[in-house]
Protein backbone atom coordinates (compact mmCIF):
# COMPACT_ATOMS: atom_id res chain seq x y z
CA UNK A 1 0.00 0.00 0.00
CA UNK A 2 1.08 3.34 -0.67
CA UNK A 3 2.55 5.71 2.10
CA UNK A 4 0.87 8.23 1.94
CA UNK A 5 2.54 10.58 4.58
CA UNK A 6 5.79 10.21 2.63
CA UNK A 7 6.33 14.22 2.44
CA UNK A 8 5.44 14.44 6.27
CA UNK A 9 8.33 12.31 7.57
CA UNK A 10 11.76 13.77 8.67
CA UNK A 11 14.95 13.45 6.60
CA UNK A 12 17.12 11.08 7.76
CA UNK A 13 20.01 12.18 10.27
CA UNK A 14 23.54 12.56 8.84
CA UNK A 15 27.33 13.76 10.49
CA UNK A 16 25.82 17.30 10.90
CA UNK A 17 23.51 15.98 13.52
CA UNK A 18 25.00 13.06 15.27
CA UNK A 19 27.16 13.56 18.63
CA UNK A 20 30.64 12.03 18.18
CA UNK A 21 31.11 9.61 20.29
CA UNK A 22 34.42 7.61 21.08
CA UNK A 23 32.99 4.32 19.24
CA UNK A 24 31.81 5.88 16.23
CA UNK A 25 35.33 7.65 16.27
CA UNK A 26 36.87 4.63 16.58
CA UNK A 27 34.82 2.67 13.96
CA UNK A 28 35.72 5.21 11.46
CA UNK A 29 39.35 5.27 12.06
CA UNK A 30 39.39 1.46 11.53
CA UNK A 31 38.07 1.74 8.32
CA UNK A 32 40.48 4.72 7.71
CA UNK A 33 43.72 2.55 8.57
CA UNK A 34 42.92 -0.37 6.86
CA UNK A 35 42.47 1.78 3.38
CA UNK A 36 45.70 4.03 4.71
CA UNK A 37 47.79 0.40 4.93
CA UNK A 38 46.64 -0.63 1.05
CA UNK A 39 48.31 2.94 0.25
CA UNK A 40 51.24 2.13 1.94
CA UNK A 41 51.67 -1.32 1.01
CA UNK A 42 50.78 -0.12 -3.11
CA UNK A 43 54.08 2.26 -2.50
CA UNK A 44 55.78 -1.16 -1.39
CA UNK A 45 54.55 -3.33 -4.06
CA UNK A 46 55.57 -0.48 -6.42
CA UNK A 47 59.30 -0.06 -4.73
CA UNK A 48 60.20 -3.48 -5.87
CA UNK A 49 58.89 -3.46 -8.82
CA UNK A 50 60.68 -1.31 -9.73
CA UNK A 51 64.10 -2.57 -8.12
CA UNK A 52 63.03 -5.11 -10.33
CA UNK A 53 62.78 -2.96 -13.58
CA UNK A 54 65.88 -1.10 -13.90
CA UNK A 55 68.27 0.54 -11.68
CA UNK A 56 67.29 4.56 -13.48
CA UNK A 57 63.48 3.40 -12.40
CA UNK A 58 64.36 2.04 -8.93
CA UNK A 59 66.48 5.76 -8.21
CA UNK A 60 62.93 7.26 -9.02
CA UNK A 61 60.40 5.07 -6.84
CA UNK A 62 63.26 5.16 -3.90
CA UNK A 63 64.07 9.02 -4.69
CA UNK A 64 60.10 8.78 -3.74
CA UNK A 65 59.80 6.38 -0.84
CA UNK A 66 62.89 8.43 0.82
CA UNK A 67 61.39 12.06 0.44
CA UNK A 68 59.61 13.39 3.05
CA UNK A 69 56.29 12.05 1.62
CA UNK A 70 57.26 8.42 1.26
CA UNK A 71 58.41 9.13 5.51
CA UNK A 72 55.11 10.69 5.94
CA UNK A 73 52.93 7.36 4.47
CA UNK A 74 55.49 5.24 6.52
CA UNK A 75 55.00 7.22 9.53
CA UNK A 76 51.34 6.76 8.91
CA UNK A 77 51.20 3.15 8.32
CA UNK A 78 52.84 2.36 11.42
CA UNK A 79 50.49 4.31 13.29
CA UNK A 80 47.83 2.37 11.27
CA UNK A 81 49.12 -0.73 11.59
CA UNK A 82 49.45 -0.50 15.68
CA UNK A 83 45.80 1.10 15.17
CA UNK A 84 44.69 -2.17 13.38
CA UNK A 85 45.73 -4.53 15.81
CA UNK A 86 44.62 -3.06 19.08
CA UNK A 87 41.47 -2.14 17.17
CA UNK A 88 41.08 -5.92 16.42
CA UNK A 89 42.07 -7.05 20.10
CA UNK A 90 39.56 -4.90 21.27
CA UNK A 91 37.01 -6.60 18.88
CA UNK A 92 38.19 -10.26 20.41
CA UNK A 93 37.13 -8.49 23.59
CA UNK A 94 33.72 -7.63 22.52
CA UNK A 95 32.84 -10.68 20.72
CA UNK A 96 33.34 -13.00 23.42
CA UNK A 97 30.56 -10.57 24.70
CA UNK A 98 32.32 -8.71 27.07
CA UNK A 99 32.88 -4.35 27.44
CA UNK A 100 29.93 -3.94 25.56
CA UNK A 101 28.42 -1.31 27.79
CA UNK A 102 29.05 2.27 26.84
CA UNK A 103 31.59 3.29 29.56
CA UNK A 104 33.56 0.13 28.95
CA UNK A 105 33.47 0.58 24.75
CA UNK A 106 34.84 4.46 25.31
CA UNK A 107 37.87 3.58 27.73
CA UNK A 108 38.38 0.79 25.09
CA UNK A 109 38.09 3.10 22.01
CA UNK A 110 40.22 5.73 23.79
CA UNK A 111 43.23 2.96 24.87
CA UNK A 112 43.06 1.92 21.24
CA UNK A 113 43.41 5.83 20.15
CA UNK A 114 46.32 6.46 22.95
CA UNK A 115 48.40 2.84 22.46
CA UNK A 116 48.65 3.47 18.64
CA UNK A 117 49.59 6.99 19.32
CA UNK A 118 52.23 5.50 22.08
CA UNK A 119 53.29 2.01 20.64
CA UNK A 120 54.11 4.44 17.17
CA UNK A 121 56.16 6.83 19.12
CA UNK A 122 57.88 4.20 20.86
CA UNK A 123 58.93 1.89 17.33
CA UNK A 124 60.01 5.94 15.93
CA UNK A 125 62.38 6.32 18.50
CA UNK A 126 63.79 2.12 18.81
CA UNK A 127 64.25 2.29 14.75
Amino acid sequence: MADVNRGNRPLSPHLQIYRWQVPMLTSILTRITGNALIVAALLIVWWLLAAATSAEYFAVADAVVRSWFGKLVFLGSICAVWYHMLAGLRHLYYDSGRGLDIPTAEKLGWACIIGSVVLTVVTVVIL
